[in-house]
């Protein structure tokens, strides 16, 4: 149980078309963690991400960050908060318009009140810290899927957030494009004391970055815990899910 939590989400629960996705979820994470949210397809991961700097609305529940119920927010009155909750979205979500640079550089642009030459060093900064320099003036549409997440990433981390939402971080990579999202996603945690919340399917991220995975099944976690916990636990659909294995009919 974190002692020192950043979120606090309780009784959250999310509902579409009558038909229930998040039943009473109740969870914290901790400042500085690593939070891993596993489980299979549908079952409400990238849902439960996007209550966290309310993209979505709960039906019902609190979603309390830094001591501030933002369930309940406006578009008006999250506008801070989402300059501390950054997203990377599963396809990036470049501008693709727009050169790499401007990309960085528009959440500075929009919010920072940087001078334009500042603006252009932490637009370098950036790129540098995800291992992109000189690409300043690319579009989108000439650059790799590995080098478009990276630049997603910088732009994410723009404005040098204290938590970074990841929708499918690796989906579409190759392993070491993978691998490459795995180390860099450690790296801002440390150089920028982020607190990442990750939504993946790839098991060699989770076993590589995630301080506490869980395990969301039928609108609650099933487990809690670390990925040793995970590997020891007696639960046998959370065994399957690990293992790959092969749903069975009454599972599907």
């Amino acid at each position: 149980m974190p002692v020192n939590p950043l979120f606090e989400i309780r009784s959250l629960s999310k509902s579409y078309g009558g038909r229930p996705v998040l039943a009473n979820l109740s969870f914290e994470i901790e400042r500085g963690e690593c939070f891993v949210i596993i489980g299979r397809s549908g079952c409400g991961k990238s849902v439960t991400l996007r209550q966290l700097n309310g993209l979505e609305k709960p039906d019902s529940g609190s979603v309390i960050f830094d001591g501030i119920d933002i369930a309940g927010l406006s578009e008006v009155e999250l506008t801070p908060i989402r300059q501390r909750v950054a997203m990377l979205f599963q396809s990036g979500a470049l501008f693709d318009s727009m050169t790499v640079f401007d990309n960085v550089a528009f959440p500075m642009r929009e919010h920072s009140g940087l001078s334009s030459q500042r603006i252009a060093e932490r637009v370098s900064e950036k790129l540098a810290a995800v291992r992109l320099k000189g690409i300043e003036d690319r579009l989108p549409s000439a650059l790799s899927g590995g080098m478009r997440k990276r630049v997603a990433l910088a732009r994410s981390l723009a404005l040098d957030p204290e938590v970074v939402l990841f929708d499918e971080p690796t989906t579409g990579l190759d392993p070491m494009t993978s691998a490459t999202i795995a180390g860099l996603i450690q790296a801002a945690r440390r150089s920028h004391d982020v607190t990442s919340v990750v939504v993946t399917h790839d098991l060699a991220l989770v076993r590589r970055i995630a301080d506490r995975l869980a395990f969301l099944e039928n609108g609650r976690f099933r487990f809690l815990g670390s990925w040793e916990d995970a590997e020891n636990s007696e639960d046998s659909l959370l065994a399957g899910f690990l293992a790959g294995k092969e749903e069975d009919e009454d599972d599907s």
